[in-house]
């Protein structure tokens, strides 16, 4: 077709020097006549009139983008309102007037604004509160500390909100990451004493015995309260994938990459690999690299590898590239059983990740049962029963310092031993498990719903222990969803957006209970 006196190619878009027949000819033999060649001249007017459809659409999509701006620079030149009265017939025009920049900005600023206000009045009314906190880099090297805040009324009603992002530019140690936190609780009004316990990812500078993060706010916490504990969460989700690097699944991990690697690093293999895989109609249009950072990725390539296996290894034959591993039975048991453990701990992440407020005990549990039986399935080849967790790097006894026996009590207060709950809270316990209506009555209704009910008078201390239960975050799900957030807002294309609107932005995108 001709466009602004110009050949331009419908199929390819390429623009011909002249505007000729030869020059369009010699085009078409070159580049398009094997695909075109045995059409009918019915099928090429068809496919002709389709192309140049295709591209009006495309031509008329940058035309009507052109409509609402010039009707906004007219109605710019009007006088406010009055021209609503005076020229009715432009009321369009005025719907369609963008807001600038800085009014984007400012109401932005505005609904965070607002939003930071309702937190601050909702935690005045805490009895208790967890956080979850970690921090990461962005795209300018710059360190973000995100603070989730959980917290539980008397009512059992509770919020689990985003509370603040700080920017560090500096260093990021235990001392600096812990004057953070102090500002975070004195600009919500929250107390030191009022903190359950705290959920992190378990890196060094955050549970660090000496000088970490959770190590200052024991130790501030005990100088209000030496009686005050607090309980310091390693996220389920993050163990949970520790627990894949001490499976010694090194030997099939390391094939797979350098298979997936032969196939994906070189492009002519790549090209030729995906059409084999057409020619075969297999579900499976590619395979993808593993990254190791991503929690969900070496689950995802080992799936596609044991789903391809045969296809590939016919593949590889084919191109002068064998692998013995595929033809031995013991690594393919090896590699079905990675698998299957990699697919399950997958799709508890996928549940964890999806669902906000889980309670923490019936994950703590799910998370051991799983352990169990990942133990079990070593046990044969390892000859004892091992925890899977036991060799992972970092600070176990504060990654693994939940409170089991307490959890149990509060998650199944009718089942649990009087012997193995806290001195204070036996008599009461006594109390609740001989009354059969407040047993027939934790059976019908939900967790929360229960606690709520029982009486202040009758049950204080049991109801302050599940407060403290309760609130406490199971995993960093929300840290890993707002990261998501970050890095969307703040990517290499739009890295200039000041810490402030970045964290106006956050504050929005993930504001759950205070939205009005």
């Amino acid at each position: 077709t001709e466009i602004k006196g110009k050949a331009v190619c419908l199929i390819c878009g390429t623009q011909v020097s002249v505007l000729k027949d030869y020059n369009l000819n010699r085009h078409y033999t070159t580049k398009h006549e094997d695909k075109y060649r045995n059409l009918s001249d019915e099928e090429r007017a068809w496919d002709s009139d389709a192309l140049l459809a295709k591209l009006q659409t495309q031509q008329g999509l940058f035309t009507k983008l052109h409509t609402p701006r010039d009707a906004a620079i007219w109605t710019r030149v009007l006088i406010g309102l009055c021209c609503v009265f005076l020229c009715p017939e432009k009321k369009g025009a005025f719907e369609n007037v963008s807001l600038s920049r800085r009014t984007v900005t400012r109401r932005v600023e505005d609904i965070a604004g607002n939003l930071e206000l309702q937190l601050k009045n909702r935690a005045a009314d805490f009895d208790y509160f967890s956080l979850a906190l970690d921090e990461i880099c962005n795209v300018r090297d710059t360190a973000q500390l995100l603070i989730f805040l959980r917290g539980i009324t008397a009512d059992f009603q509770i919020m689990e909100e985003f509370s603040v992002m700080k920017s560090m530019k500096g260093t990021t140690t235990g001392n600096d990451l812990f004057t953070e936190v102090n500002a975070c609780l004195d600009m919500l009004g929250l107390k030191w004493d009022k903190l359950a316990g705290v959920t992190t990812d378990g890196c060094p500078n955050l549970t660090g015995k000496n000088v970490g993060l959770l190590k200052r706010m024991q130790d501030k916490v005990t100088e209000m309260n030496p009686l005050q504990k607090l309980t310091f969460l390693h996220c389920i989700i993050h163990q949970e994938v520790l627990c894949k690097t001490v499976l010694k699944m090194n030997h099939v991990v390391d094939v797979v990459t350098k298979t997936v690697n032969f196939i994906r690093a070189r492009a002519l293999n790549h090209r030729q690999s995906v059409v084999f895989l057409e020619e075969n109609e297999i579900e499976h249009g590619d395979i993808s690299y593993h990254c190791t950072v991503r929690w969900l990725s070496l689950g995802k390539v080992l799936k596609s590898f044991w789903d391809l296996r045969d296809q590939i290894q016919d593949f590889c034959v084919k191109k002068g590239h064998n692998i013995p591993e595929l033809s031995d039975k013991d690594f393919m048991a090896d590699l079905g059983f990675a698998v299957d453990v990699c697919d399950c701990t997958n799709e508890r992440t996928k549940c964890q990740t999806a669902v906000q407020g889980p309670f923490c005990a019936r994950d703590v549990q799910c998370s051991e049962g799983f352990h169990e039986k990942v133990a079990a399935y070593l046990k044969p080849s390892e000859g004892q029963h091992s925890d899977p967790l036991a060799n992972t790097k970092g600070n176990q006894k504060i990654s693994r310092s939940h409170p089991q026996s307490e959890m149990h009590m509060v998650s199944s207060p009718f089942n649990c031993s009087v012997d193995n709950a806290p001195s204070d809270v036996q008599m009461e316990l006594i109390d609740l498990q001989s009354d059969t209506l407040l047993a027939e009555h934790f059976r019908s209704v939900s967790l929360l719903d229960f606690y709520s009910s029982l009486k202040e008078e009758n049950f204080p201390h049991l109801r302050r222990h599940a407060q403290r239960i309760i609130v406490l975050f199971g995993s960093t799900y929300v840290r890993e969803q707002t990261f998501s957030v970050m890095k969307f807002n703040k990517s290499k294309h739009r890295s200039s957006i000041t810490d402030d609107n970045l964290s106006a932005v956050l504050r929005i995108a993930t504001a759950n209970a205070l939205i009005q």
